[in-house]
């Protein structure tokens, strides 16, 4: 089912078009506000305390911890069911940034709130990628 349903894709913006250009570098970039010192993530056009629209990006080492996590074990939709079991992962970097990914490379059963992981560049063939994360 998963060749006939093409899988969602990522829709660049101006406002992320940044984010995704350093993701296809295999580099990862967040935005930072420079009136309040706070990180966004998801790129957005006004900091989300603040509400400045100074946010500039600024590269991180993409290192992170497993802040929590499900397990999907039924296709969450059609074009994903051959991701099943799919770790559906919330990761916090150094930064203190979380986002959603997926954990990759590693069994459910062995995935522990707190442990060690880092970035996996996932590069699709219609030039995007996707930031997915494994045990480090």
């Amino acid at each position: 089912m998963s060749d006939t349903v093409p899988k969602p894709r990522p829709r660049p913006t101006p406002t992320s078009q940044p984010y995704w250009d350093a993701l296809r570098d295999e580099r990862i970039v967040v935005q930072r506000c420079r009136a309040c010192d706070h990180w966004v993530h998801y790129p957005r056009s006004r900091c989300s305390k603040c509400l400045s629209d100074q946010l500039v990006f600024q590269v991180v080492d993409g290192a992170a911890t497993v802040y929590t996590f499900t397990v999907a074990r039924q296709a969450t939709a059609p074009p994903f069911v051959d991701e099943v079991p799919q770790i559906i992962t919330i990761v916090e970097l150094a930064e203190g940034v979380r986002f959603t990914t997926n954990l990759v490379d590693v069994a459910p059963e062995d995935v522990r709130v707190g442990m060690r992981v880092q970035p996996v560049f996932d590069h699709g063939d219609d030039g995007m990628t996707l930031l997915r994360y494994r045990p480090a």
